[in-house]
C-alpha cells in the first residue's frame, strides 16, 4: 500500500465509463512515526517529456490489524494557492484496515497500482504480509475512480494510524481530456 496508491485508494466510486480527465504528479510527500517499524519512501519521478510517475518504498515491520485505522481526504483548487483549497466529497471515512480492504483494495488500490508494484494479489491480502513494497513507475490507470473531476490542483491526503502512524499527501494537477491538446 503506499502512497501513489494514492489518491486511488481514496476515491470509492465505481465506474463503468472511461474517465474524462488526465492527470500529472506533482509531488509526495512520504511519512511515518517510526522508521524502525515502517519505512516509506515516495518521489515522483520525471524521466524526458513523459508524464511524472510515482515510485515509492514500503518497508513493512509490524503487523497490520483490526485495530489499525485508515482515513483518506481529497481537497481541491482552481488556482493551487493554499487557501483556495477546499474538501471535495471523495473522502474515505476513518475505518479499521480490514473494512478498508474490503471496500477499496481489489477495484481502486489493486486495479490502480497493483501493474507497477508487488502488491499482494486479491483475496491473499489477509494477513497482511509484512515485506518491503515497491512501486516503480506508477500510472494510475483510473479504475473505480470517477468519470468526471473539475479541472484544477488536487491534493490527496491518506491517513494510517495504530502501532505506526504514517501516510502522504499526494499534489496532482488534473485537466479535461479535451483540454490536453489545449482545446
Amino acid at each position: 500500500m503506499y502512497s501513489c496508491i494514492i489518491a486511488l485508494f481514496l476515491l470509492s466510486i465505481s465506474c463503468s465509463g472511461e474517465r474524462s480527465w488526465e492527470y500529472e504528479a506533482l509531488y509526495i510527500h512520504a511519512s511515518t512515526s517510526d522508521e524502525s517499524l515502517l519505512e516509506f519512501k515516495a518521489e515522483v519521478v520525471r524521466k524526458g517529456r513523459g508524464s511524472p510517475t510515482i515510485s515509492a518504498v514500503l518497508d513493512m515491520h509490524y503487523q497490520i490489524d483490526d485495530t489499525t485505522m485508515m482515513e483518506a481526504s481529497i481537497q481541491q483548487s482552481q488556482t493551487g494557492r493554499d487557501d483556495d483549497y477546499r474538501q471535495m466529497p471523495w473522502n474515505i471515512d476513518k475505518q479499521p484496515f480490514p473494512k478498508y480492504l474490503e471496500d477499496f483494495y481489489k477495484d481502486v488500490l489493486y486495479a490502480n497500482v497493483g501493474h507497477c508494484s508487488n502488491l499482494v494479489e486479491p483475496g491473499n491480502e489477509i494477513p497482511w504480509p509484512m515485506i518491503t513494497y515497491k512501486f516503480e513507475n506508477c500510472i494510475i490507470t483510473g479504475d473505480g475512480l470517477p468519470e468526471i473531476a473539475p479541472e484544477g490542483y488536487y491534493k490527496v491526503f491518506f491517513n494510517v494510524t495504530g502501532e505506526v502512524d504514517w501516510g502522504f499527501v499526494l499534489g496532482l494537477k488534473i485537466v479535461s481530456k479535451s483540454n490536453t491538446m489545449g482545446y
